[in-house]
């Protein structure tokens, strides 16, 4: 069969996740390992509560595919040269709304997750392989979010 199919919101496989790289409660879903997918890794995300992703920065490229709730992207500038302490300064606010598509390049220093305290944020997330056999690494960062990093999590 040359067609791999999965239900967007099958909870079928649910992925393990580091819960230090969010500031909430957040789950997701795999569909990229139920359809096989080998370019990128597709991650169908849930943030509740106001919770979002720790500041973050990815060796590939990424899209993000709202589909429920109101969530926000903020990107950042990286200011001084430390590889896990350095100061930072937002750049990009955006509001993501259902069926908004986002796209952030790779070595872009973001975070993104819920608007909203009281309900749901969803959105699909498409990792994408940065070249034939090498593997997609995102690097995690303590911040508050506004002027600094202050180190990585693991």
């Amino acid at each position: 069969m040359s067609v791999k199919k999965e239900n967007l919101f099958s909870s079928s496989k649910i992925r393990k996740i580091n819960p230090n790289w969010f500031t909430g409660k957040v789950h997701m879903t795999d569909i990229s390992d139920v359809i096989k997918s080998k370019e990128q890794h597709i991650y169908h995300v849930y943030f509740k509560n106001g919770a979002k992703t720790k500041v973050h920065i990815h060796n590939g490229n990424q899209i993000l595919i709202a589909t429920k709730g109101r969530g926000v992207l903020e990107t950042f500038s990286k200011k001084g040269s430390g590889r896990d302490h350095f100061g930072i300064a937002r750049t990009q606010k955006i509001s993501l709304n259902v069926g908004d598509v986002a796209y952030i390049k790779k070595g872009t220093l973001h975070t993104h997750g819920s608007a909203d305290k009281r309900n749901v944020f969803s959105h699909i997330a498409i990792n994408i392989i940065p070249a034939k056999n090498k593997e997609y690494k995102t690097t995690w960062y303590e911040s508050d979010f506004k002027t600094l990093a202050s180190g990585i999590v693991k």
